[in-house]
């Protein structure tokens, strides 16, 4: 696969498309399952709040990835990022109800470089809180 966007067509403050991204606790136990990720603080309340969480939270590695797709719902080829990292700085609480939490993501081209790349700097939040700090991509464009 290609990068759909074209890295002439792409300015300094591009925004991508915001997008919200839903978890509940069906959705950690299935992040657990697939990422072999059991430690207790992700499904077990009880277990969370005597350790000091206020409920269970969402995986780090969860939130970082759900996080990406902005990027490559954007270009439109996973293949296109060369480089992802980020700094985890509040957790997602995942309250057992019916709505969950909600992750906000949005992008927004941050440099363009060199080889046909850019660098795409993410901003995540849920219950209002800043979740990822230094969330930052290195996409190669079409």
């Amino acid at each position: 696969m290609t990068a759909k966007i074209s890295y002439a067509d792409v300015e300094v403050g591009t925004e991508l498309p915001a997008q919200t991204f839903p978890v509940t606790r069906a959705t950690l136990v299935q992040y657990a399952g697939a990422s072999g990720d059991f430690n207790p603080i992700h499904w077990n309340e009880k277990f969370a709040k005597e350790v000091g969480l206020p409920d269970v939270i969402a995986h780090g590695m969860f939130t970082m990835a759900e996080a990406i797709r902005v990027v490559t719902d954007w270009t439109g080829d996973p293949g296109a990022v060369v480089e992802y990292g980020v700094r985890f700085t509040k957790p997602v609480v995942v309250p057992n109800d019916d709505q969950g939490a909600v992750i906000e993501v949005a992008g927004k081209v941050a440099a363009k470089l060199d080889d046909n790349t850019v660098r795409v700097d993410l901003t995540a939040t849920s219950a209002g809180q800043k979740v990822l700090g230094m969330s930052r991509a290195v996409v190669r464009l079409a």
